[in-house]
């Protein structure tokens, strides 16, 4: 690469960075966009799309090369590694809270099983509309995956659904990015408006524990900022001095590195042909890499230059840019043609997700269960802060204990999805798709087998939970 195109890089994420700022103006003041707490990044994504080479042609006419939107649509495959990279660094299990919250934290053995298997029959589900309108349409064999990497995985995960199929030579990664990314919208406008609903009718039927109606969001969180100073919260600790190295930098550097080894070790399997190894993405390599060299830390009794928060938010950052240029990127026209399947993919996902939610968490949870079930539903339909939203209008003032079992449910969760996703990816090829779609339904029997015995394990005879605070 050359510098004339690092600074032509450089000039396109000006562009994306531009968008990103009018999509935060756009989210503080149109009432719609807070209503469905739509992402700064989603509303940048569509502003560059709408205006794009593919709809209405501004850019071109402001002087904007096409090639901008070629960067844009090769930037998710490339910072989902990092992202992917990110999440087992700073992991913790264990809780530190007090003797009842760490009785209710059992819930999320459970809750684990739950989500995961959520996660897999939206898998299924998604092969059984292939199937089902086979006949009708052309797809490209992993058409269908897109609803469990749309709802449960989101917009940051179609990246990583475009970079494993651009690996594997396959020309429909752009398509399948563009599909995944539209269901990632579904799913969170979906998952805000319905929830919601569903919250109302809890309150209603005295099935929420904390509050009789539900709350008022807070205008704050509707704006997407907070004007307050005092109220605004703090990134993370700094667990280096500047003197030596930058906390961030440091950060990031762990993250880079671990993605170093994982590039290094496809290069190595892909070289030598070992089978199996040889087919599993940078992603997934970067995921086992990260959680060795987390391992290693612990063992050497680093992990306090580590804070979670900090790590979380230099991923959160490069999502943010991925995920607009996700949209940004998408192929309309290629996306247009499977519109039916899509729509038909969505109604069965959110309903599918709803029923298997709602009857297990009340089956295998003891306590708060529907206040679990609310935050899981944002989860496994939106993304983690879609879940925690859900949450805060149940209760308010965050009093119960859920936040703890709901958060360590989604981290065994999110890290077992995507050890599996590749899988899913893979699988398809050659036509599978039958075995694919049993594959998902066998994996979502095991989950429903966890859940029960684990929530059988914990709690034995289900009794209620006791109100614990408040």
């Amino acid at each position: 690469m050359t510098s004339i195109m690092m600074t032509d890089f450089l000039k396109s994420m000006s562009l994306l960075g531009g968008a990103l700022l009018l999509g935060t103006f756009l989210r503080a003041k149109l009432s719609f966009f807070q209503k469905t707490f739509m992402p700064a990044s989603v509303i940048a994504g569509f502003i560059l799309l709408i205006t794009g080479p593919q709809i209405l042609g501004v850019s071109g006419k402001l002087g904007i090369p096409d090639t901008w939107y070629d960067y844009y649509s090769m930037l998710p495959g490339v910072l989902i590694i990092p992202i992917v990279a990110g999440v087992p660094l700073g992991l913790h299990l264990h809780s530190e809270d007090t003797n009842i919250e760490k009785q209710f934290i059992r819930n999320a053995i459970p809750l684990f099983f739950i989500s995961l298997g959520a996660a897999m029959l939206q898998f299924a589900v998604g092969f059984a509309v292939h199937l089902m309108f086979d006949k009708s349409y052309e797809f490209y064999d992993q058409f269908g995956i897109e609803l469990g990497v749309g709802f449960v995985g989101g917009h940051g995960t179609a990246g990583t659904l475009g970079s494993s199929l651009n690996d594997m030579n396959l020309s429909c990664w752009k398509t399948s990015q563009g599909v995944a990314s539209t269901m990632a919208t579904i799913g969170i406008m979906g998952g805000v408006l319905i929830g919601i609903l569903m919250i109302n009718l809890a309150a209603r039927r005295g099935q929420t524990v904390m509050l009789d109606r539900p709350a008022a969001i807070p205008k704050a969180l509707k704006r997407g900022f907070e004007a307050d100073v005092s109220r605004q919260k703090i990134i993370g600790r700094e667990t280096t001095f500047s003197t030596s190295i930058d906390a961030l930098a440091f950060h990031t550097s762990l993250i880079f590195a671990a993605c170093g080894c994982a590039y290094l070790c496809h290069e190595i399997a892909t070289m030598i042909g070992i089978p199996v190894f040889k087919d599993i993405s940078v992603w997934a390599y970067a995921l086992i890499c990260m959680g060795v060299i987390w391992w290693i830390m612990c063992r050497l009794h680093l992990e306090h230059l580590v804070d979670e928060s900090v790590k979380s938010h230099i991923t959160g950052n490069l999502t943010e840019f991925a995920v607009a240029g996700a949209i940004a990127s998408l192929p309309v026209k290629a996306v247009a043609i499977y519109i039916i399947p899509i729509i038909v993919m969505s109604l069965l996902g959110f309903t599918a997700t709803i029923i298997w939610l709602y009857l297990l968490c009340k089956k295998c949870l003891n306590g708060y269960w529907f206040e679990q079930m609310i935050a899981t539903f944002g989860m496994t339909s939106g993304v983690f802060i879609t879940g925690a939203l859900l949450l805060r209008i149940c209760d308010p003032e965050l009093k119960s204990p859920v936040l703890g079992s709901y958060s360590v449910a989604y981290t065994a969760m999110s890290i077992c999805y995507f050890a599996v996703l590749n899988l899913f990816i893979t699988l398809p090829i050659g036509g599978q798709i039958t075995t694919t779609f049993i594959v998902g339904c066998v994996f979502s029997v095991l989950c429903l087998a966890g859940a029960l015995i684990s929530g059988f394990l914990c709690f034995g005879k289900k009794v209620k939970f006791p109100v614990l605070y408040g």
